[in-house]
């Protein structure tokens, strides 16, 4: 959970960086932007790079490896006033939150409920990131505040790294390491979460920008509405961990993804409080619901965690990507067109999401499958919101997965043939005289 909050932070304190670089130095809006997708890309870089090398190395030494970087990388952001110094550090701290944030989704993954862990996970970063926006304005200008807040989270999440594994534990995973099983719901799920999230971070980049500009906001009720946004999503992940896998993981995705374009439309188009804050307030309740449904529907396809690293990196890219874009379109198009664009992205997305959830997000276990697979059914893992204590879960429900651990083959076990004694005639007839008598 530490290393979930170090790495997941960064995205979540986007919109304050973006506009503080704009505000503090010499950078126009899409420039903030781009510094801000340069830190989201070192990010990404981090997974797609440690995706294959997590069983290797061990979570412990690659874990303390990124929290150092991020501790490096943004308190030399937060200390610099020069702008190649501030952008090298924020690239350099990004990979460290990237690496952090790879650990995490693999720990995750290998956890016996990964959707119930990806939510407390969320809730952690939703209650750091709202106590931050509350601090952050409180305490002055400067672009440097979000970037030592940033390497602050990352140093506290250091004395929790001694609970992880190290080499020796590592050496086993790789014994056990084998191929990506579901290669193309993988692919469809990666992709599709890289655009998903490209939209949300678009709109997420410029908020604070629609809110002064359009909505007429001061930065302290801006810090206040981002609070109370992130607060409801610490309510809407708390329910979205106690209902766990009752509707399945289809419907939270296909549906959740629905209406979070329509609170993009409504947060784009808002001119007062009132509008923004109710658009922004119900997005943010919804986004940390889905995001939990997916991470989950991602470290069900491999629970040894290779495709929760390789999803979350698909995110980090889109999430580098989503503040330039949205600039750039809200520069073309306005607030409103803005709005307009990403709502429909995010429907085009939608479909190809749910048919991953329906597809290979609770597959019956049958046979056919084990042997398709190559292994034999070790254990029946809950991926959602897990069973009650005693109860049994039925077989095949969506909150169901199966570890496949391969199995040696035996040899077969000789054993002596059978050999049956039969009696003459003349000995069955002295053996029944023999029992009369007696």
């Amino acid at each position: 959970m530490a290393l979930f909050t170090a790495g997941y932070a960064a995205p979540y304190l986007l919109p304050t960086v973006v506009g503080r670089l704009d505000a503090h130095l010499p950078l126009s809006p899409a420039q903030a932007g781009l510094a801000g997708s340069a830190l989201l890309l070192g990010s990404a870089a981090a997974g797609f790079t440690l995706a294959s090398r997590l069983p290797r190395r061990g979570p412990r030494p690659l874990a303390r490896l990124g929290l150092l970087l991020a501790v490096i990388g943004y308190g030399s952001a937060a200390a610099s006033t020069l702008l190649p110094l501030v952008v090298a550090g924020a690239v350099v701290g990004g990979f460290g939150s990237g690496t952090a944030t790879a650990v995490a989704a693999a720990g995750i993954a290998g956890h016996r409920d990964p959707h119930r862990t990806s939510a407390l996970g969320l809730l952690s970063v939703s209650a750091t990131a709202g106590a931050l926006y509350l601090t952050l304005p409180r305490l002055g200008g400067g672009h440097g505040l979000p970037f030592a807040a940033l390497a602050l989270v990352a140093a506290a999440a250091w004395p929790a790294t001694g609970r992880l594994g190290g080499p020796a534990r590592a050496e086993r995973a790789v014994r056990a390491s084998g191929r990506l099983p579901y290669p193309r719901a993988g692919v469809v799920l990666a992709g599709g979460l890289m655009l998903w999230s490209l939209a949300q971070n678009a709109l997420w980049g410029v908020s604070g920008r629609i809110g002064a500009e359009q909505a007429g906001l001061s930065e302290v009720t801006l810090g206040v509405v981002f609070a109370a946004a992130l607060g409801a999503g610490l309510l809407g992940v708390t329910a979205a961990s106690a209902l766990g896998a009752r509707l399945g993981r289809a419907v939270p995705i296909g549906a959740g993804t629905a209406l979070i374009a329509c609170c993009v439309v409504a947060a784009s188009c808002a001119r007062g409080l009132g509008g923004f804050a109710a658009g922004e307030i119900l997005w943010n309740a919804l986004y940390p619901v889905v995001l939990s449904y997916v991470i989950g529907l991602a470290a069900a396809l491999d629970p040894r965690g290779r495709w929760a690293v390789l999803a979350g990196s698909a995110s980090s890219l889109g999430v580098a990507c989503g503040p330039v874009t949205g600039s750039l379109l809200a520069e073309a198009a306005g607030f409103p067109g803005m709005g307009l664009v990403l709502a429909g992205l995010l429907l085009a997305v939608a479909g190809p999401m749910t048919a991953v959830a329906l597809h290979a997000g609770g597959r019956p276990l049958t046979p056919g499958s084990v042997r398709r697979r190559g292994g034999a059914p070790a254990a029946v893992v809950a991926a959602g919101a897990g069973a009650p204590s005693g109860a049994v879960p039925r077989v095949g429900s969506p909150e169901l997965e199966v570890a496949q651990i391969p199995v040696r083959r035996l040899r077969p076990v000789r054993r002596a043939p059978l050999r049956v004694l039969l009696l003459s005639p003349a000995s069955a007839r002295e053996l029944v005289r023999g029992r009369r008598r007696s």
